[in-house]
C-alpha cells in the first residue's frame, strides 16, 4: 500500500469515472473546453504539492503554532513558500471564470482536488482557500472599483482575504452585530467595531489582508435588514503606497487544531482612521455573504472528510503491520498475529472506510449540484440550486460529526500509542473537532436543514431530491445482492418524507419549537439516509466490475451502512414525530 495515500487515488478516480461520470459535465457551456484528461492533471498535480510539500510540514506546523507579538502575528517560516506554491499551481482562483485569471474548473472537479490539500496540511491549505471565497465575494458584488482594488489582488496572490463576521457578544447571531460604518464625503466609510475567531485574520505571508466584513450602516434597522458587507484592508491603498488601516490585532486565539492557521480577533477604527468599502448595496450584506458562507461550509466538509481520510490510511498501516496477540481464527499459531487479524479491528476499520468514503461521495454528489445551479442550463438551474441548498448543512454537518468517530476509531486502532503524540491519530483527531464548530455548528445546521431548507416552496426541493435518489434505487433493484438494500432506502426515504411533513405541519400551525427541538435528529437521520444513497450508487457501480479486493471492499461497506447506520434513522425521526421532551421540557435549574 501507499505508505502516504492521504485519500487513495483509485477511490477517487472510482467516484470521478464509474460513479458520478463526471466527464459529462463537459457537455455544459462553460465547461466545454475541459475533458477527463484535463481535470485528472489538475488533481494530480494538486496531490503532488499535497503529498511532497504540505504533508512534509504538517508536524511541524501543529507543533509550532503562529505567535503573536503583541502586535503582529508569525506564521510558521515555511508557510509563505507553501502560499506561494498553492498560488502557482492556481488554487485560488481554479474555479473562477477565464476572464478574471481562473481555470474555469467545475466546483466537483477543485473540491476533489482541495481534498488533497486539506489531508496533507488543513491549516496551511486554509489560507489560499479562504482568499478565494473572500475574492468570489468581490467579484459577485463589488463594482470596477473594488474589483480593480481588492479582487485581482487576490485572485493574483499578492494579498489574502478572510470573512469577517463573529463578534465577541454575538456568536452565530449575526443579527445582533454593533460594528458600526459612517458614510464619507468620498463614498467610502470609516468603520469601528471588534471581530473575534477571524481565521488568517493576521499574518506575515503576504502584507496585505483584506477582511470581508458585515457591519451596519449608521442609521441603519436594526436585525438582519441593516447589515452590509464592507472590504476593509489591513492596509488601504493611497495612491501608490499602502498605508495603515487602523485594523488591530488585539489576541491570537489558541486553538485545539488547525493550528497553522492563525485565529484572532481584531479591532477597527481604534484611531477613528479605519476605512472600508461598500460591496454592493446597503442592507444586503447578510444575503452577499452567505455565498462566501456557503462556500466555506463545503469547505469544512471537505476537511472533515479528508482528515477522516488521512487518519484512515495511517489506522489500516498500521494494523497491517502492528503484531499483537492471536488470531482468533487460528488460536493454534505460535507467533503473533497482525492485528488486523483480529475481527474487531476490522470493524473499526470498515467503518472509518465507510464514513470516508461515503462523505467523499457525498461531497461529489454536491459539487456536481453546484455546477448544474451555475452552469447548468438555465430553465434547469432553480431544481439544482434548490437541492444543493438541502444538501449543503448535510455536507458540511456529516463529515464533521462522522469523521470525528471516525478519527476516534483510528486512534483507538493504534491502542497506547494511539494518545502520543509519537504517532499522528491524535493531531488528526484534534483538527477534526473543529469542522463541526467552523462555519455553524451543528445544531445550526441541523436548524438550517429542517427550519428553511426542506420546507422552502413546499418542499419542492426535498421532492427534486428524493426523485433524483429513487432513480438510483431502481437502477439498484435488479441487482440481487443490492434489492433488500434498495427496498429499505426507499422505505427510510419515505419515513423521512412523512416526518418531514408532520414537523412542517407543527411549525405551520404555530408549534415552532415542536417542529424544531429535534432538528439535530433530523439531522442525522438526513445524513444517514443521503449516505446510504451515495453507498447504494457506488455498490451498483461495482456491481459492473468483476470481483476482486476492491469491488469487495465497496459491497462490504454498503453492507455495513445499511444493517449499522441507516437503521438508526428510524429511532431519531420516532424522536422527531413524539416530540421527545427530555431536554426540551427540562428546568435549567435541574441541570
Amino acid at each position: 500500500m501507499d505508505r502516504n495515500p492521504l485519500v487513495r487515488e483509485s477511490d477517487l478516480q472510482f467516484l470521478l469515472r464509474e460513479v458520478f461520470e463526471v466527464e459529462r459535465l463537459c457537455a455544459l457551456e462553460p465547461f466545454s473546453h475541459l475533458d477527463l484528461d484535463t481535470f485528472e492533471l489538475y488533481i494530480s498535480a494538486t496531490r503532488t504539492l499535497a503529498r511532497e510539500r504540505l504533508y512534509p510540514l504538517y508536524r511541524e506546523m501543529d507543533q509550532a503554532p503562529p505567535t503573536f507579538d503583541g502586535a503582529h502575528v508569525a506564521t510558521h517560516p515555511h508557510m509563505v513558500t507553501c502560499y506561494d506554491q498553492l498560488a502557482e499551481l492556481g488554487v485560488i482562483v481554479a474555479s473562477r471564470p477565464e476572464e478574471v485569471g481562473g481555470a474555469a474548473l467545475p466546483q466537483t472537479i477543485v473540491t476533489i482536488a482541495n481534498l488533497y490539500l486539506m489531508a496533507a496540511n488543513a491549516g496551511a491549505a486554509g489560507f489560499p482557500l479562504l482568499t478565494a471565497g473572500a475574492a468570489h465575494l468581490v467579484e459577485a458584488f463589488g463594482n470596477d472599483e473594488t474589483r480593480a482594488l481588492f479582487m485581482r489582488r487576490m485572485y493574483d496572490g499578492e494579498w489574502t482575504g478572510t470573512m469577517a463576521l463573529t463578534e465577541p457578544h454575538a456568536g452565530s447571531s449575526l443579527a445582533e452585530i454593533t460594528t458600526r460604518a459612517t458614510p464619507r464625503p468620498d463614498g467610502r466609510y470609516h468603520v469601528r467595531g471588534s471581530k473575534i475567531f477571524i481565521s488568517g485574520g493576521d499574518h506575515d505571508i503576504r502584507p496585505n489582508i483584506v477582511h470581508m466584513t458585515l457591519a451596519r450602516i449608521e442609521g441603519a434597522p436594526s436585525g438582519i435588514k441593516g447589515v452590509s458587507l464592507f472590504a476593509i484592508p489591513k492596509l488601504r491603498p493611497e495612491g501608490d503606497d499602502l498605508v495603515p488601516n487602523d485594523v488591530h490585532t488585539t489576541q491570537l486565539i489558541h486553538k485545539i487544531g488547525w493550528k497553522a492557521l492563525p485565529s484572532v480577533a481584531l479591532n477597527y477604527g481604534e484611531d477613528d482612521d479605519c476605512i472600508g468599502w461598500l460591496i454592493g448595496e446597503p442592507g444586503a450584506g447578510l444575503k452577499y455573504m452567505f455565498q462566501m458562507m456557503n462556500e466555506a461550509r463545503l469547505m469544512v466538509g471537505a476537511n472533515g472528510v479528508a482528515t477522516a481520510s488521512v487518519a484512515y490510511f495511517a489506522a489500516l498501516e498500521y494494523a497491517t503491520t502492528r503484531r499483537q496477540g492471536r488470531s482468533i481464527s487460528n488460536p493454534s499459531a505460535t507467533s503473533s498475529a497482525p492485528i488486523i487479524d483480529h475481527p474487531d479491528v476490522r470493524r473499526m476499520l470498515l467503518r472509518q472506510k465507510a464514513i470516508v468514503e461515503g462523505g467523499a461521495a457525498l461531497l461529489v454528489q454536491t459539487g456536481l449540484y453546484a455546477d448544474h445551479a451555475a452552469a447548468g442550463p438555465t430553465q434547469q438551474r432553480p431544481r439544482a440550486a434548490g437541492v444543493l441548498d438541502i444538501l449543503t448543512p448535510v455536507a458540511k454537518s456529516f463529515p464533521a460529526e462522522w469523521g470525528f468517530e471516525s478519527n476516534s476509531l483510528a486512534l483507538q486502532v493504534f491502542g497506547g500509542y494511539g494518545y502520543t503524540t509519537e504517532y499522528m491519530p491524535e493531531a488528526w483527531l484534534r483538527d477534526q473537532r473543529l469542522n463541526s464548530i467552523h462555519e455553524g455548528t451543528t445544531g445550526i445546521q441541523g436548524l438550517d436543514l429542517l427550519g428553511r431548507k426542506v420546507v422552502a416552496r413546499q418542499g419542492e426541493a426535498l421532492r427534486a431530491l428524493l426523485e433524483d435518489l429513487h432513480q438510483d434505487v431502481e437502477r439498484a433493484t435488479p441487482h440481487a445482492h443490492l434489492s433488500a438494500h434498495a427496498t429499505s432506502l426507499a422505505r427510510a426515504c419515505q419515513r423521512l418524507v412523512v416526518t418531514t411533513g408532520k414537523l412542517a405541519s407543527r411549525g405551520a400551525g404555530g408549534d415552532v419549537a415542536g417542529m424544531l427541538n429535534h432538528s439535530d435528529n433530523y439531522l442525522r437521520s438526513a445524513s444517514v439516509i443521503l449516505v446510504a444513497w451515495m453507498w447504494l450508487k457506488m455498490a451498483t457501480a461495482a456491481a459492473q466490475r468483476d470481483p476482486s479486493d476492491f469491488t469487495r471492499g465497496k459491497v462490504a461497506a454498503c453492507d455495513y451502512w445499511f444493517r449499522e447506520e441507516l437503521v438508526r434513522a428510524d429511532g431519531w425521526l420516532r424522536n422527531c414525530e413524539d416530540a421527545e421532551s427530555s431536554f426540551a421540557a427540562l428546568s435549567p435549574d435541574a441541570l
